[in-house]
């Protein structure tokens, strides 16, 4: 069959035009996009990496990289002891923490109290608080992949700094996040884990245990793992 009887027919059957090699200018012009996109987030990471305290506050205050910038009052940076041999980490903001800038307030964040009371710590006082992302997500609801890691690098920057002897991923989302792990927190609690050469510890967050409290039992076994963990370090 010639060319032009095999375009006829593509033609009658609506198969025209045929698909065509991207010209040399397209490709060239996607390159640039592409490379630029590359650029924009390596220099980012790069900022972020090198900021010290106050740089990286101000630069998750003004962060607009994901949609979660959209509904905000406010970010939540984190709060405690910028030296602390403990950090918590939780998931995100909720409507309080958005309110007040400050992680783990009203009812969630009274029980987070009396759980490090319970071990002899204080918020504030060698303990450092923090979450997986910076702004509440709608409706409460866990953050998405996308989300935690626009988020991350933040994270990563606030522990770098702090240097902590030993993290408690508080609930499901913050273990998942950290260990970068789909595991179940059933699983991944009573087990000594490692996030970047720092002894992690699972438990489930103060919100879960305030529907949950018949839970509370194993968040004391948490908590004295911790403890004793901690011991064997100083």
């Amino acid at each position: 069959m010639s060319d032009a009887r095999r375009k006829e027919i593509l033609n009658e059957l609506g198969l025209i035009p045929l698909w065509r090699t991207r010209n040399n200018n397209f490709a060239s012009s996607m390159t640039q996009v592409s490379s630029s996109a590359v650029d924009t987030t390596n220099n980012r990471h790069f900022q972020i990496f090198n900021s010290d305290w106050d740089q990286l506050k101000a630069s998750v205050a003004s962060c607009t990289v994901c949609s979660l910038c959209q509904a905000r009052t406010q970010t939540v940076f984190g709060v405690g002891d910028k030296n602390a041999d403990w950090l918590c980490v939780g998931e995100a903001p909720g409507r309080e923490e958005d309110i007040k800038g400050e992680p783990f307030v009203g009812p969630a964040g009274k029980l987070l109290d009396n759980m490090l009371e319970a071990i002899n710590l204080k918020r504030g006082k060698n303990v450092y608080i923090a979450n997986i992302v910076k702004c509440r997500p709608p409706d409460n609801r866990d953050p998405d992949h996308s989300e935690a890691q626009q988020c991350e690098p933040y994270l990563t920057r606030q522990i770098e700094l702090i240097k902590p002897k030993l993290i408690i991923a508080l609930g499901k989302v913050a273990a998942q996040n950290l260990l970068n792990t789909g595991a179940t927190i059933t699983s991944l609690r009573g087990k000594l884990h490692e996030y970047s050469g720092i002894p992690l510890i699972v438990t489930y967050h103060p919100s879960y245990l305030l529907r949950i409290q018949s839970d509370k039992a194993k968040v004391w076994e948490d908590l004295c793992f911790a403890r004793n963990t901690m011991q064997t370090m100083l």
